[in-house]
């Protein structure tokens, strides 16, 4: 599959070096496509873009492992040729989706006529809806072999374990939509065709199923470690407050409230976590040393 570039208005060497980015691995910048504001008003990041940041790849394969319902798309039968969108539960083998589908069902009639399908998952969790993360994969989608269906079954109820109910009901199987393209939006300005090579090989955050207990404690009981965090390891050293809004194994992001208004802030632990002991302890290590620097 031919991969998809986006360049944004900062230009191509914002191209060349988001390239550079995903070869390293893990480097990329925490915005790929930004969207463009009037030039008197586009300002350089308060910290460091090149700062440890999860692939595209990763943080689409990792928001997607903890989501269990998508929108699945599919070619109608009638009215003839208009996409058709229903509600699926999904679970996933490897990279690629995983459905119980039922034959009365109007997606399994389409697809039995037309395999070409995408799949719609989305965050819900962002009182701005458009500010949630989603991911619409793209491909061909094709019912399992009856004597091929045990991984298929394992991933499929052990994410949904109440379909154990109907699972062995004569009108429904297991279909596999075979990924060919990837669209991955976190959010506003965050935004990128994903390659199917980044999507393969990627794997899923560690602090995936964790980020929100780790966000949620660090708003409420440590806001004023941010702030000293914020105005240390970053231009951003009037910040007021902080917020996080986001954390993985290579480091975390905040919204800093500074004089000229709410900014962005990654900061990047000193090696990549795997747990959220080892998380606790990398930014207590980060704090500690912020507190040095600055003084206090």
């Amino acid at each position: 599959m031919a991969r998809h570039q986006l360049v944004s208005d900062r230009g191509a060497s914002v191209s060349r070096r988001l390239d550079s980015a995903k070869g390293a691995g893990h480097n990329m910048n925490m915005t790929d496509d930004a969207h463009a504001r009037p030039t008197s008003e586009v300002e350089g990041p308060l910290y460091d873009p090149e700062v440890p940041t999860p692939t595209h790849g990763e943080r689409a394969r990792s928001m997607v492992s903890q989501l269990g319902t998508g929108t699945l798309c599919t070619i109608a039968e009638q009215p003839a040729g208009f996409p058709y969108g229903s509600l699926v539960t999904a679970a996933f083998l490897g990279s690629e989706p995983v459905f119980l589908l039922s034959e009365l069902a109007e997606h399994t009639k389409n697809l039995k006529l037309d395999c070409r399908a995408s799949l719609l998952m989305a965050e819900t969790a962002a009182s701005d809806p458009l500010a949630n993360g989603r991911v619409t994969l793209l491909g061909s989608c094709e019912r399992v072999a009856d004597d091929d269906t045990k991984p298929t079954r394992e991933a499929f109820l052990k994410a949904h374990p109440a379909a154990a109910y109907y699972v062995d009901f004569r009108d429904f199987g297991f279909w596999n939509l075979h990924v060919e393209s990837i669209r991955y939006i976190g959010g506003y300005g965050r935004m990128s065709w994903v390659s199917q090579e980044d999507w393969t090989l990627a794997t899923v955050d560690p602090l995936a199923d964790r980020a929100a207990g780790i966000i949620s404690h660090m708003n409420a009981d440590h806001a004023e470690t941010m702030v000293t965090m914020c105005r240390a390891f970053s231009r951003a050293t009037d910040t007021i407050s902080a917020t996080m809004t986001g954390v993985d194994r290579y480091g975390f992001e905040m919204s800093a409230t500074t004089a000229a208004g709410p900014r962005p802030i990654r900061l990047a632990f000193p090696e990549a976590v795997a747990s959220s002991d080892e998380t606790r302890k990398a930014i207590v290590a980060m704090y500690r040393r912020a507190q040095e620097k600055i003084g206090k």
